[in-house]
This record gives C-alpha cells, sequence and structure tokens, in this order.
C-alpha cells in the first residue's frame, strides 16, 4: 500500500487533485487544509462527532500550551530583572559560593512589579462572567425594593432609609481632620530620618543623627498608635469613620516600614563605600498614595489615565456599601436586635449561626470587591500604577495556604518580604514552620485589633478562628490538595467562619447597648457581655 506521505506529494504534483474516496479509519489530519473526503455528505454521525471532538482538544491543547509559555516567559522576565545590577553600583567580582553565602535570604525573591489587569478586569470581557456580576446588582435591586414594598405597607408611603449608614458614618470629617496630622507625620518624618543617617559627616556627629533619627521615628510611631486611639474613644466615633482611621493607621505604618527596610541597609552600606544613591522624596511621596505596600524607587506606570473608568470604580465602590447596609439592615439587625433579650440556648445559638452565613458570605465578597477591586483599582488607574494585581484567583482555592495567599496579594506581600522572609534570615533559614508561625501571629493579632477599634469592644473572635481554625487548616489543607471536593471544603468552612463571626459579633455589638456596665473596670471591658445579658 502506498505510504500516506507519497500520496499527498503524488496529489500535489498532479495540480491539488483530489480523491473522493472518505479518508481511512485511523487517519488523522491536521493544519488548515481541508481534508479528503471533508464533505459532509461523506460523513457518518461517528466520524462527525470525532472530528468535532478532536477540534476540541486541538484548542484546548493550544489555549494550555499558550498559558504555560506565557508563565515561563514572566518567570524568566522576573529572574532578568532580578539579576540586572543597577547602574549606579560597581558590580563586583565574587565567586558563586561567596554570593550564596553573604547573600539575605529576603533579597532572594523581591517582589517584581510588571504591567497587569486586575484578574477581575479580564474575566468581566467574558459574558458569562459579566452574567454573574448582573446577577448581584438584580440582588440589589431586589433588596431596594423589599425596602419600599416593606415601607409603603407598614408606613404608606416610599421612601429609602439610609438611617444605618447614616449612623455609620458619622463624624466622618473628625476622622478626616484626625488623619491629616497622621499623614504628615509619616510623610515627613521616615524620609527626614533617613537623611539624618544617610549625610556624610564625622562619626560623632554621624551618632547624633542616629539618636535623632530613632527618637524623631518613635514620635512617629507614637503619633500613629495613640491619636486615632485617642480619638475614637474621646469622640464615640461610629464604625465607619473609626474604620477609616484603622486603616490609614496601619496603612501608614506598613508602609514607613516598608520604606525604611527597603532603604537603611543600602544607606549604611553606603557609608562603607559602596555610594548608593537616596532615594528621591517625589518616589517617597508617590509610595505613599499607590496601592502597594513595598517600597520600590519607580514602578511600572500606564500611558494615561482612563477617568471614566475611575469614576466606574468609585461608583462600584459605593454601590457595594449601599449593599451591605441593605443586607445588615434586613438580614442581620432583625434577628439579633433582641437576641439578648431571650434566655440562652445552644438552639438560638446554632440556629442564628446558621443563619448569618449568608449575609456573612455576601459581606465578605462585598469588602472584596469594593475595597481590593474597586478602590484600589481607581487609586491606581489615577495614579497610572501599572501593576493590579491586588489579588489572584482565590475563589478556585482547594487550599487554605492558597487562599491566604491569593485573597489580598498587597498585604501577603508584606508579610511575605519583611516577616516571613526577614524570620527565616534570623532564624537560620531553617525554621520555616517557626516562620510561618509568626505570619499567621501578626496576621492575627493586627485582624483583632481592626476589629476591636471598629467595633469599640474586645471579642477575640477573629484571634480564635485565625490562631485555632485557620493555624491547623493552613498545614492540613496544604497545595497537594487539588481536587473539586477540596473546594467545596474551603468554600464550607469560609460560609462557616463568615456565620461564626457575624452572628457572635452582631450578638456582643447589642448586649452591650442593652446591659450596660455599672461601673467601668478591665474586666467588664475584655468579658463578653453577651454571656450575661439576658434581660
Amino acid at each position: 500500500m502506498e505510504p500516506r506521505a507519497a500520496q499527498l506529494r503524488r496529489r500535489e504534483g498532479l495540480g491539488g487533485e483530489q480523491e473522493d474516496r472518505p479518508s481511512r479509519e485511523g487517519e488523522p489530519h491536521f493544519g488548515n487544509a481541508e481534508c479528503p473526503g471533508n464533505n459532509e455528505a461523506h460523513r457518518g454521525p461517528d466520524l462527525l462527532q470525532w472530528t468535532r471532538h478532536m477540534q476540541a482538544v486541538k484548542t484546548q491543547l493550544l489555549e494550555q500550551a499558550q498559558g504555560q509559555l506565557t508563565e515561563l516567559l514572566d518567570q524568566a522576565m522576573c529572574e532578568a530583572i532580578q539579576a540586572y545590577p543597577p547602574q549606579d553600583r560597581p558590580v563586583p567580582s565574587i565567586p558563586p559560593d561567596s554570593l550564596r553565602k553573604t547573600r539575605e535570604p529576603s533579597l532572594g525573591k523581591r517582589k517584581v512589579f510588571i504591567n497587569r489587569k486586575s484578574l477581575l478586569d479580564e474575566l468581566m470581557e467574558v459574558q458569562h462572567f459579566r452574567t454573574i456580576y448582573h446577577m448581584f446588582i438584580a440582588g440589589l435591586c431586589v433588596f431596594i425594593i423589599s425596602t419600599l414594598a416593606i415601607d409603603f405597607i407598614d408606613e404608606g408611603r416610599l421612601m429609602l432609609e439610609f438611617d444605618l449608614l447614616i449612623f455609620s458614618f458619622g463624624q466622618l470629617p473628625l476622622a478626616l481632620v484626625t488623619w491629616v496630622p497622621m499623614f504628615l507625620s509619616t510623610l515627613l518624618v521616615p524620609y527626614q530620618a533617613l537623611r539624618l543617617w544617610a549625610r556624610p559627616q564625622s562619626r560623632a556627629a554621624w551618632t547624633l543623627g542616629v539618636g535623632l533619627g530613632f527618637m524623631l521615628l518613635a514620635g512617629h510611631t507614637a503619633v500613629l498608635s495613640i491619636l486615632p486611639v485617642h480619638v475614637a474613644v474621646e469622640y464615640q466615633l461610629p464604625p465607619a469613620s473609626r474604620c477609616v482611621l484603622v486603616f490609614e493607621q496601619v496603612r501608614l505604618l506598613m508602609k514607613s516600614y516598608s520604606f525604611l527596610r527597603e532603604i537603611v541597609p543600602g544607606t549604611l552600606r553606603a557609608r562603607g563605600g559602596e555610594g548608593i544613591r537616596a532615594p528621591s522624596f517625589s518616589s517617597y511621596l508617590y509610595f505613599l498614595f499607590c496601592p502597594t505596600l513595598i517600597y520600590r524607587e519607580t514602578y511600572p506606570r500606564t500611558p494615561n489615565v482612563r477617568w471614566n473608568y475611575v469614576a466606574k470604580n468609585f461608583a462600584q465602590a459605593l454601590g457595594c456599601v449601599l449593599y451591605a447596609c441593605f443586607i445588615l439592615g434586613r438580614l442581620c439587625v432583625p434577628v439579633f436586635a433582641n437576641m439578648s433579650r431571650e434566655p440562652f440556648s445552644t438552639r438560638a445559638l446554632v440556629l442564628s449561626i446558621m443563619h448569618a452565613t449568608l449575609p456573612g458570605i455576601f459581606m465578605l465578597l462585598l469588602i472584596f470587591f469594593a475595597f481590593l477591586h474597586c478602590w484600589l483599582n481607581a487609586f491606581a488607574e489615577m495614579l497610572r500604577f501599572g501593576d493590579r494585581m491586588f489579588y489572584r484567583d482565590w475563589w478556585n482555592s482547594t487550599s487554605f495556604s492558597n487562599y491566604y495567599r491569593t485573597w489580598n496579594v498587597v498585604v501577603h506581600d508584606w508579610l511575605y518580604s519583611y516577616v516571613y522572609q526577614d524570620g527565616l534570615w534570623l532564624l537560620g533559614g531553617r525554621a520555616r514552620g517557626a516562620a510561618m508561625l509568626g505570619v499567621f501571629l501578626v496576621s492575627a493579632v493586627v485582624h483583632e485589633y481592626i476589629f476591636c477599634f471598629v467595633l469599640g469592644f474586645f471579642y477575640p473572635v477573629m484571634l480564635l478562628l485565625f490562631l485555632v481554625i485557620g493555624g491547623p487548616l493552613n498545614f492540613m489543607m496544604h497545595d497537594r490538595r487539588t481536587g473539586p471536593a477540596w473546594n467545596v471544603l474551603m468554600w464550607t468552612m469560609l460560609f462557616l467562619g463568615q456565620g461564626i463571626q457575624v452572628s457572635l459579633y452582631c450578638q456582643e455589638w447589642y448586649a452591650r447597648r442593652h446591659c450596660p456596665l455599672p461601673q467601668t473596670t478591665f474586666w467588664g471591658l475584655v468579658t463578653p457581655r453577651s454571656w450575661s445579658c439576658h434581660t
């Protein structure tokens, strides 16, 4: 029998004449040329189904190859950027063995910024994903309609009331005025302290400058730590206004630390003769506003600002705030407002947690979309900040370790660079478990502090969920768990965790209003009131 290749060559030599016989079974055809026997009249149903299947396989293989090639090229580009020496620093000739011994582990994997869009912006280009977005908008419309219907039935009028929103953002101007000295302290003190340390002078004068710089930083830390707490407690700020202060407090502290951590080692080496250039004040000012917690003197920038995109993101963030108010007003307040007046029972507690799972997961998704996508993308667009990877596909996680890495990439980069990697360097690079435990401890304490600041009371639900449940799950549900059942388990745990938080925090909020303390004591402040308040 004549080989297939010879048949094709013979046909090409005859001017492309093709036989009308169908192709034999098992003879695949590739390329864009029409296969012999490709006529619908000569195709059987099995052959037609097989051809469509092979076309689908071809498309899938091409997509997988493109994704893997893109990942390899990104990795190669990041490694090339890391390996490229700065132009203003001489490249010393150091043996590779000596380089491995002297290089800090914290500089082994540095955050590399590249131009890229946020994942949701890419997914919104797909019609199927936009439909899911439209479903959430429809849910908001349903909440508005139900509010209008209930008000019309009960009061005989059509009017949306925003009492919860007005209460939450009460005294917002005072919070914004408090932010001004916090920002000015962050703008001036760390940079001035760095200038004192980088100034070429005698050893005695430099030692005096170091001491003065540390005093300035101590005052700066005191301003950021004490001022917002004093204003929140003294003037009894409501929750949303407290959110503004505590988020800015934590953000400015983390940015100050990142700036000093990235620049001070080079400044100290410069005094030894390596000659590093001090950063410009404009780069530091840009860093204080751009949506990242890792300092670099330059970042990738986009060519222009799309103001319609900025307005769209701010409008979506405002819509999420209204959405959250409707959820709390319709699904949480009616359930928990009078719960502390009823006798405690395990059944009531379990039912309240189950009831709170749906509003809890809604609140989680709204916080993610409003802050990590809309708010950060709006500021990134205004500042032409190119790297928009503020989160990854955390919803596809099959392990809690992957969820913690992908939920909030901005904070994760800071924890990984300055807690985990620096912890490994301090511990000699061997105690990875201890470094990871340090990351969990820092994250748990900061999250609990934020909840305590916003709500105005200490109730360590978040702390216990982080350390008692989240920590073990991080080691038990690791990255080797890849089946879809693990994704279902992770979402189930998220639902239950959000239900526990919403239920317990709402009960404690109303218990402290129904059962105020006759006199303020330390144990009265730190003891949960919902355990004993049943009036």
